[in-house]
Protein backbone atom coordinates (compact mmCIF):
# COMPACT_ATOMS: atom_id res chain seq x y z
CA UNK A 1 0.00 0.00 0.00
CA UNK A 2 1.41 3.37 -1.03
CA UNK A 3 1.97 6.31 1.26
CA UNK A 4 -1.35 8.03 1.99
CA UNK A 5 -3.38 5.29 0.29
CA UNK A 6 -5.05 4.04 3.48
CA UNK A 7 -6.35 7.52 4.28
CA UNK A 8 -7.78 7.94 0.80
CA UNK A 9 -9.64 4.63 0.80
CA UNK A 10 -10.89 5.24 4.34
CA UNK A 11 -12.32 8.62 3.36
CA UNK A 12 -13.68 7.27 0.06
CA UNK A 13 -15.45 4.48 1.90
CA UNK A 14 -17.23 6.89 4.21
CA UNK A 15 -14.99 6.20 7.20
CA UNK A 16 -15.81 2.49 7.32
CA UNK A 17 -12.26 1.53 6.60
CA UNK A 18 -10.79 0.39 3.35
CA UNK A 19 -13.83 -1.54 2.12
CA UNK A 20 -12.58 -1.14 -1.44
CA UNK A 21 -9.99 -3.79 -0.75
CA UNK A 22 -11.56 -5.67 2.14
CA UNK A 23 -12.29 -9.34 1.91
CA UNK A 24 -14.83 -11.29 3.89
CA UNK A 25 -13.95 -14.61 5.43
CA UNK A 26 -13.73 -17.01 2.53
CA UNK A 27 -12.09 -14.45 0.25
CA UNK A 28 -15.09 -12.66 -1.30
CA UNK A 29 -15.17 -8.84 -1.53
CA UNK A 30 -17.19 -6.92 1.05
CA UNK A 31 -20.69 -6.98 -0.51
CA UNK A 32 -21.89 -4.31 1.92
CA UNK A 33 -19.30 -1.73 0.88
CA UNK A 34 -21.29 1.36 -0.18
CA UNK A 35 -18.59 2.45 -2.61
CA UNK A 36 -18.59 -0.88 -4.43
CA UNK A 37 -22.38 -1.03 -4.40
CA UNK A 38 -22.86 2.42 -5.93
CA UNK A 39 -19.94 2.22 -8.36
CA UNK A 40 -21.25 -1.07 -9.71
CA UNK A 41 -24.18 0.93 -11.09
CA UNK A 42 -22.80 4.30 -12.09
CA UNK A 43 -19.39 2.97 -13.04
CA UNK A 44 -20.53 1.26 -16.19
CA UNK A 45 -20.42 3.28 -19.39
CA UNK A 46 -24.09 2.93 -20.27
CA UNK A 47 -25.40 4.24 -16.95
CA UNK A 48 -23.08 7.22 -17.08
CA UNK A 49 -24.08 8.06 -20.66
CA UNK A 50 -27.79 7.68 -19.90
CA UNK A 51 -27.56 9.85 -16.78
CA UNK A 52 -25.68 12.45 -18.80
CA UNK A 53 -28.34 12.36 -21.51
CA UNK A 54 -31.18 12.72 -19.01
CA UNK A 55 -29.40 15.68 -17.39
CA UNK A 56 -30.82 17.79 -20.23
CA UNK A 57 -34.36 16.83 -19.23
CA UNK A 58 -36.87 14.00 -19.71
CA UNK A 59 -36.42 11.83 -22.80
CA UNK A 60 -38.37 9.08 -24.47
CA UNK A 61 -36.72 5.72 -25.08
CA UNK A 62 -36.03 6.42 -28.75
CA UNK A 63 -34.50 9.82 -28.00
CA UNK A 64 -32.03 8.27 -25.56
CA UNK A 65 -31.21 5.57 -28.09
CA UNK A 66 -30.51 8.23 -30.73
CA UNK A 67 -28.29 10.10 -28.27
CA UNK A 68 -26.33 6.88 -27.55
CA UNK A 69 -26.41 5.11 -30.93
CA UNK A 70 -24.05 2.26 -30.00
CA UNK A 71 -26.27 0.92 -27.20
CA UNK A 72 -28.57 -1.98 -28.05
CA UNK A 73 -32.28 -1.82 -27.24
CA UNK A 74 -31.85 -4.71 -24.84
CA UNK A 75 -28.97 -3.03 -22.98
CA UNK A 76 -30.82 0.30 -22.89
CA UNK A 77 -33.90 -1.40 -21.44
CA UNK A 78 -31.84 -3.25 -18.82
CA UNK A 79 -29.88 -0.15 -17.83
CA UNK A 80 -33.10 1.88 -17.52
CA UNK A 81 -34.48 -0.83 -15.21
CA UNK A 82 -31.33 -0.88 -13.11
CA UNK A 83 -31.25 2.92 -12.78
CA UNK A 84 -34.95 2.97 -11.91
CA UNK A 85 -34.43 0.24 -9.30
CA UNK A 86 -31.67 2.32 -7.72
CA UNK A 87 -33.94 5.37 -7.61
CA UNK A 88 -31.83 7.43 -10.01
CA UNK A 89 -34.44 7.71 -12.77
CA UNK A 90 -38.23 7.61 -12.95
CA UNK A 91 -40.29 6.06 -15.71
CA UNK A 92 -43.62 7.59 -16.71
CA UNK A 93 -46.03 5.77 -19.02
CA UNK A 94 -48.48 7.96 -20.91
CA UNK A 95 -51.86 6.42 -21.88
CA UNK A 96 -51.54 6.94 -25.63
CA UNK A 97 -51.87 4.39 -28.40
CA UNK A 98 -49.30 2.97 -28.47
CA UNK A 99 -48.27 3.92 -24.94
CA UNK A 100 -45.33 6.31 -24.78
CA UNK A 101 -42.76 6.15 -22.02
CA UNK A 102 -40.61 8.96 -20.71
CA UNK A 103 -37.56 8.74 -18.49
CA UNK A 104 -36.29 11.50 -16.22
CA UNK A 105 -33.82 11.93 -13.41
CA UNK A 106 -35.20 11.75 -9.89
CA UNK A 107 -34.07 14.10 -7.13
CA UNK A 108 -31.51 11.47 -6.16
CA UNK A 109 -30.43 11.10 -9.79
CA UNK A 110 -29.87 14.84 -10.05
CA UNK A 111 -27.40 14.65 -7.15
CA UNK A 112 -25.04 12.53 -9.28
CA UNK A 113 -24.73 15.25 -11.92
CA UNK A 114 -22.21 17.40 -10.04
CA UNK A 115 -19.72 14.60 -9.32
CA UNK A 116 -20.31 13.24 -12.82
CA UNK A 117 -19.52 16.68 -14.29
CA UNK A 118 -16.26 16.73 -12.31
CA UNK A 119 -15.36 13.31 -13.71
CA UNK A 120 -16.20 14.43 -17.27
CA UNK A 121 -14.04 17.56 -16.90
CA UNK A 122 -11.18 15.44 -15.53
CA UNK A 123 -11.52 13.00 -18.44
CA UNK A 124 -11.48 15.86 -20.95
CA UNK A 125 -8.37 17.40 -19.34
CA UNK A 126 -6.58 14.07 -18.86
CA UNK A 127 -7.47 12.24 -22.06
CA UNK A 128 -4.34 13.26 -24.01
CA UNK A 129 -2.07 12.32 -21.09
CA UNK A 130 -3.81 8.97 -20.71
CA UNK A 131 -3.48 8.24 -24.44
CA UNK A 132 0.22 9.12 -24.28
CA UNK A 133 0.71 6.87 -21.25
CA UNK A 134 -1.04 4.01 -23.05
CA UNK A 135 1.13 4.46 -26.11
CA UNK A 136 4.30 4.52 -23.99
CA UNK A 137 3.18 1.42 -22.08
CA UNK A 138 2.20 -0.47 -25.24
CA UNK A 139 5.49 0.51 -26.91
CA UNK A 140 7.44 -0.90 -23.99
CA UNK A 141 5.84 -4.34 -24.34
Amino acid sequence: MGQGEAAVTTVAAGGRGSCLGERRPGGSPDADCPVRDVLDRIGDKWSTLILGTLAAGPHRFSAVQRAIPDISKRMLTQTFRDLERDGLIARTVFPTKPPSVEYRLTSLGETILEPLAVLVRWADRSHAAIRNARSAFDGAL
